[in-house]
């Protein structure tokens, strides 16, 4: 089982970002998570199963909420935490300082996550992010300097002003960080965001993300999904890995996502009605079982987790030898993978 818990304040609002955050509402912030302690207690109600495999502090921007809102979660979280939980927050460079970071620590963190995005300063004015390039070096620095073995940073690919020198530039900074995994993602452009109305701020270039993917390869990390890269088997995100083998998962806050047993449900979106009544689901919806085979095979095609060909029926299994005679799919032990990622899509429109 695992906890996805969402924080919904930003510092700022990034161009590109289309989730649930407010860069207005710091003055709920108290309120926010004591009503967010009323929502955990009752989704672990539901569960028998402790401990938790993996807890994700997502957000907007858990770094820009104080140490003190977070402990009455945690003591929530006690008895559903034992050594072998992956426990992630999300930080952006700008707040997440020395004491900050070691406050997550001592309330039991395992993993961090920043959104650095670029170590381009021009870039990161693209995007609009309200940190530099040195605050990202010097936070994440911290980070391993008050003992976290696992860091995470998030980075940005297929933005018009991308080149391969600027990614060249990024990475030369990467290899001498004590980070041991990489999120890298496709700009998306979504409605809702600042670059809605700038869809020429996204170009796709293969070639460019094909260049990063194999440097990144280069420098030591193994893709283990089409944006996840990680060092070796024990830097990969238990969290991530979850989700891709659809595990189910408690979803908190406002805005958050949950599934259980074959329903997906979403807490309230607004913040202040959130916090009046924590307890009423915004929609509550049936997975379908196509829904869910579906799921099933497009999360584990775009990841190294593969699918069993028990999965399949007789026109689809013809289909997958084509594409393993092609040398677009891997056959071992009953199960199929994709050795790349970036053809998820067209593998699996060709199978279903």
């Amino acid at each position: 089982m695992l906890l996805y818990i969402h924080i919904p304040f930003c510092d700022s609002k990034c161009f590109y970002c289309s989730f649930n955050s407010y860069t207005n509402l710091f003055h709920l912030k108290s309120d926010y998570m004591k009503a967010l302690n009323l929502q955990l207690k009752y989704e672990l109600s539901k569960i028998n199963q402790k401990p938790l495999e993996s807890i994700f502090i997502g957000g907007g921007t858990p770094s820009s909420v104080e140490i003190e809102n977070y402990i009455e979660i945690f003591k929530t979280l006690e008895e559903y935490i034992d050594s072998n939980t992956e426990i992630t927050f999300e930080v952006n460079p700008n707040s997440a300082s020395l004491q900050w970071l070691e406050g997550i620590k001592n309330l039991g963190a395992t993993r961090v996550s920043f959104g650095v995005q670029s170590f381009d300063n021009e870039k990161l004015k693209f995007l609009g992010r309200n940190h530099s390039k040195e605050q990202a070096i010097n936070a994440i620095n911290s980070a391993k300097k008050v003992g976290f073995e696992h860091i995470n940073m998030d980075i940005i690919y297929d933005t018009s002003i991308d080149t391969k020198q600027l990614i060249e530039n990024d990475l030369q900074i990467i290899q001498n960080l004590p980070i041991d995994h990489i999120s890298a993602y496709s700009l998306t452009i979504e409605e809702g965001t600042k670059f809605f109305k700038k869809p020429q701020s996204k170009i796709e270039n293969l070639d460019i993300a094909s260049f990063l993917f194999n440097a990144l390869k280069e420098y030591g990390f193994k893709q283990y999904e089409i944006s996840n890269f990680s060092k070796n088997k024990l830097s990969q995100s238990k969290h991530n890995y979850g989700y891709w083998t659809k595990t189910d998962y408690l979803g908190v806050g406002a805005g958050a996502v949950g599934t259980l047993n074959k329903q997906r449900y979403y807490p309230q979106k607004d913040v202040q009605l959130y916090i009046n009544n924590p307890l009423s689901y915004e929609e509550i919806e049936d997975i379908s079982n196509g829904d869910m085979l579906f799921e099933t095979i497009f999360l584990g095609l775009r990841s190294d987790v593969g699918v069993s060909l028990a999965l399949f029926n007789e026109t689809q299994k013809n289909k997958i030898e084509i594409l393993i005679q092609e040398k677009k799919l891997i056959k071992k032990d009953s199960r199929v993978y994709n050795p790349n990622f970036l053809l998820t899509d067209e593998i699996v429109l060709f199978i279903d």
